[in-house]
């Protein structure tokens, strides 16, 4: 599967912003779905995760309250629907894509290039 990530940009802290993932290649609702974000120089941190049905989500402790992961199956899309941005949450954003219901990066099979989101202090 091809993953195609959009959205990022330069956000005010307080601010909101919609990533955006669209896939194509293969049944995108025999996937399960994660969001990711790396800061430079740091590690690969999941962020939210959403299986094929969209009835389990996963997010970090850092997100919940803030951020938000619906996929619509007939558009073979997930968003990233992100709140009440910090400057913490400046990061390169990745989106994958896995067959099996799992939440750590590395577990993850395809990935779309970054989107980079930018929170101004």
């Amino acid at each position: 599967v091809q993953l195609q990530a959009s959205g990022g940009g330069l956000v005010q802290a307080g601010g909101s912003l919609r990533l955006s993932c669209t896939a194509s290649g293969r049944t995108f609702s025999g996937y399960a779905m994660g969001w990711f974000r790396q800061a430079p120089g740091k590690g690969r941190e999941s962020v939210a995760a959403i299986n094929w049905s969209g009835g389990i989500t996963y997010y970090t402790d850092s997100v919940k309250g803030r951020f938000t992961i619906p996929r619509d199956n007939a558009k073979d899309t997930v968003t990233l629907q992100m709140n009440s941005l910090q400057p913490e949450d400046t990061a390169m954003y990745y989106c994958a894509a896995n067959r099996l219901w799992v939440t750590l990066a590395t577990r993850y099979d395809y990935w779309g290039q970054g989107t980079l989101v930018t929170v101004s202090s």
